[in-house]
């Protein structure tokens, strides 16, 4: 027998393959939400802006949820947060299925969802963290991938389930598959052994920084790092979660405008991939500065697109650079203030992003009420994401402690 067939299986790549399907399933379907605008406009007869205000108070919810659910990961781990996160995400489609009036759509939708949602990505992500020190980034960016299959698959799928029955019994069909597929991967999860939590080395000579969470929101880089990933997300939410209903409104079939958005979602895979990996050899901060520069045109196209095949090449595009862009932050807290409080900190900053996730598209939905389409709105995104190519530039790494000979 080989060496290499005798060499036991490292269970960090368990731990990243069922964080790939959960936050998959989890933010593929929060992402596919944009796919429900306008059935649930059409059954209900409530405003585009009334129902992106759902949309900001999921993202809130979730924001919050990453926050809270991060810091339950620094004392509980994975599995107890997943758990937990997987029954309330299916208790909140059910309910979501079931409502007859707006405030009901924001509380079940907009609260129970949202919320349930915060306990994957940023809990997942400082798991993947802790479990390899070689590759970081190819790790961050595995995990991450699966929300652009996650959208690929779902966006569409929850298109044809419209289509063939109704959007409340897509929303029953997607409450069961997060029940089937999380609460039985929940039960692979395990946290990394304490040692190799432990702080270590990062370089010659130097320790890597073990921050606990009050030191880590008194330095400057956390807020900097917080509010790029803030800004990045106010200028890429509003394109994704309207995404769908522009194509429409250009005249592409409810189908195709869903597998645009599709291709967008796979196309991030691409992009968390190809951003993973050149963090490894050239660095995060440089690797981010390039994914924003090429955000910010990849929106300001969409408001130029007429045909389906226009949509289709932007969102090649689009997707690879806010695909890209994601797993970068995860990948500068650890390197700026190490894994001991990594689920509350990067839950922090998560937090941010989300509620900034939220006013996108709001926005998006109020620019299109205001003026009557989105080619304004687009344009400033754009300039937003300008602002977070700049923020990116100002980014600096703590000073660490040099081990003394």
């Amino acid at each position: 027998m080989s060496e290499l067939a005798r060499r036991p299986l490292f269970y960090g790549w368990v731990v990243l393959a069922v964080g790939f399907v959960v936050i998959g399933v989890a933010v593929g379907i929060l992402l596919s939400l944009g796919v429900f605008l306008k059935p649930i406009q059409a059954a209900m007869q409530w405003s585009r802006a009334e129902i992106s205000g759902v949309a900001l108070f999921t993202w809130c919810s979730m924001g919050v949820g990453s926050f809270l659910w991060g810091m339950l990961y620094d004392r509980a781990g994975s599995r107890v947060v997943v758990g937990g996160g997987a029954v309330l995400l299916g208790l909140g489609l059910v309910a979501s299925s079931q409502v007859t009036a707006l405030w009901q759509l924001y509380a079940a939708l907009g609260g129970l969802v949202g919320l349930a949602i915060g306990a994957f990505t940023a809990p997942l992500t400082s798991a993947a963290t802790a479990w390899f020190s070689t590759n970081r980034g190819l790790a961050v960016a595995l995990i991450a991938a699966g929300t652009g299959i996650g959208t690929f698959i779902l966006a569409p799928l929850s298109r044809l389930l419209i289509t063939a029955y109704d959007w409340r019994t897509a929303m029953l069909a997607l409450a069961a598959l997060v029940w089937l597929t999380m609460l039985t991967l929940v039960w692979l999860l395990r946290d990394p052994p304490e040692a190799s939590r432990a702080p270590g080395r990062s370089g010659a000579g130097l320790l890597e920084p073990d921050l606990s969470l009050a030191e880590i929101g008194r330095t400057p880089q956390f807020w900097v790092l917080a509010a790029t990933h803030f800004v990045c997300c106010v200028a890429h939410s509003g394109p994704i979660f309207h995404m769908v209903a522009h194509a429409s409104d250009q005249g592409v079939g409810q189908i195709a405008a869903a597998t645009v958005f599709g291709v967008s979602g796979l196309m991030s895979m691409v992009g968390r991939l190809i951003a993973g990996t050149a963090a490894d050899r050239i660095g995060a901060k440089p690797t981010l500065v390039a994914m924003l520069a090429l955000q910010a045109p990849a929106i300001l196209l969409y408001a130029l697109a007429h045909d389906l095949a226009v949509f289709y090449a932007i969102s090649v595009i689009f997707g690879v650079a806010y695909g890209g862009v994601m797993p970068l932050y995860a990948l500068l807290a650890r390197e700026f203030f190490g894994q001991r409080a990594m689920g509350g900190a990067y839950g922090a900053i998560y937090m941010l992003q989300a509620i900034a996730m939220g006013l996108g598209a709001f926005a998006g939905g109020w620019f299109h009420d205001l003026l009557g389409d989105y080619a304004w709105f687009f344009s400033a995104a754009a300039a937003v994401g300008v602002t977070a190519v700049l923020l990116a530039l100002a980014l600096r790494a703590p000073v660490r402690q040099v081990q003394p000979a």
